[in-house]
């Protein structure tokens, strides 16, 4: 007999990703495509004996599943196995808990296995500056210990909230496709849960008899994402039906392949709207549709000096109807002291 259903499920998600890893690593390493998708890495092929993959786990349902599927699958494909648990400090008893979920990843056979503290700031809200914080001491973890890659235990529940927060901000299509299955410098996070929904990894932990902690935060109607997880998706699926979350989920992907091929599409364009000098022509920006000339605006902020996170869109409106509203008005301020100005058919955007 198999293993549980849920069981498999997170196997399967967690080898295929596996797979990508090993493949990428070994295309990297210049191994032929024909034996790029080998089972077992071996020094003959160009890789070290065993690359190391992490698992960030908080000891919730999700990445405890995650942990669990990576200790099972990573040695039947030469991979060593590692975890790595942030403690925020944002409740009592947090590093009790840090030390319980090192010692259940331990028993899993994950090594390396550790805990880090991280000091949570306020920039950009309680959730922001703790993701912040959290992804800073992963990419450290990762760094310090040379891993090839950290996997993420994001479900496919998480991916529809992200949905729909993306939808309430406005900020456009980027915002709708949620987040990738491949991100981080180098592609180092993965996450393999996001076709997986939430009430199968927690079944797979119970079906293995894994303890799991539920962060009092993810009850917690303080923070927008609760509320959104206990009110507004159970509102949505009451009033339009069961397959809330799946549409959504299916909706991230569907954006962000419309999103990537018009990014694609400004970056071609961008070297045909300047002029000898690099200068951005206006009448050349205004022949371009507007979802691919905003995307031009929007990268040359970033390239002055405007940070990514503070650049909303209605700061490119104003910059576009510099362009496709031109009545003689003044300069832009934007986030970082960059300025935008209309000067002799040309937009400039500079620190001020």
């Amino acid at each position: 007999m198999g293993p549980h259903p849920a069981v498999a499920a997170i196997r399967l998600a967690v080898r295929r990703v596996l797979h990508d890893i090993l493949t990428e690593l070994k295309t990297t390493a210049g191994v032929p495509a024909a034996t790029a998708a080998d089972r077992v890495p071996d020094r003959e092929a160009g890789l070290p004996a065993a690359p190391l993959v992490l698992v960030a786990c908080s000891g919730g349902a999700d990445s405890m599943a995650l942990a669990s599927a990576l200790a099972f699958e990573a040695p039947r494909l030469g991979i060593r196995a590692g975890g790595v648990t942030v403690d925020h400090g944002l409740q009592n008893g947090s590093d009790l808990r840090a030390e319980e979920v090192v010692l259940r990843l331990r028993e899993l056979g994950l090594d390396p296995v550790e805990a880090t503290a991280v000091t949570v700031g306020r920039e950009g809200g309680p959730e922001a500056a703790a993701r912040d914080a959290r992804y800073a001491a992963l990419d450290a973890a990762a760094a310090r210990h040379g891993a090839a890659a950290v996997l993420l235990g994001h479900t496919r529940d998480d991916q529809a909230e992200t949905v729909l927060l993306g939808l309430a901000r406005g900020s456009g299509i980027r915002s709708l496709s949620g987040m990738a299955a491949v991100s981080g410098a180098g592609g180092r996070y993965r996450r393999p849960f996001l076709q997986v929904d939430r009430q199968t990894a927690r079944k797979a932990c119970m079906v293995q008899s894994l303890p799991v902690w539920d962060d009092p935060h993810n009850a917690d109607p303080a923070y927008t994402r609760s509320r959104l997880r206990h009110e507004g998706l159970p509102a949505l699926e009451k009033a339009l039906g069961k397959g809330v979350v799946e549409a959504l989920a299916r909706t991230a992907q569907l954006s962000r392949d419309d999103a990537d091929a018009l990014d694609t599409w400004a970056r071609q364009a961008e070297a045909g709207v300047r002029d000898a000098r690099g200068m951005l022509e206006c009448a050349k920006l205004y022949a371009l549709p507007p979802a691919v000339r905003r995307r031009i605006l929007r990268r040359a902020a970033i390239e002055a000096g405007a940070p990514a996170g503070a650049l909303f869109a209605r700061h490119l409106e104003e910059i576009d109807r510099l362009i496709t509203g031109w009545r003689g008005q003044g300069a832009i301020n934007l986030p970082g002291k960059v300025v935008a100005r209309r000067q002799g058919g040309r937009l400039v955007i500079r620190q001020g």
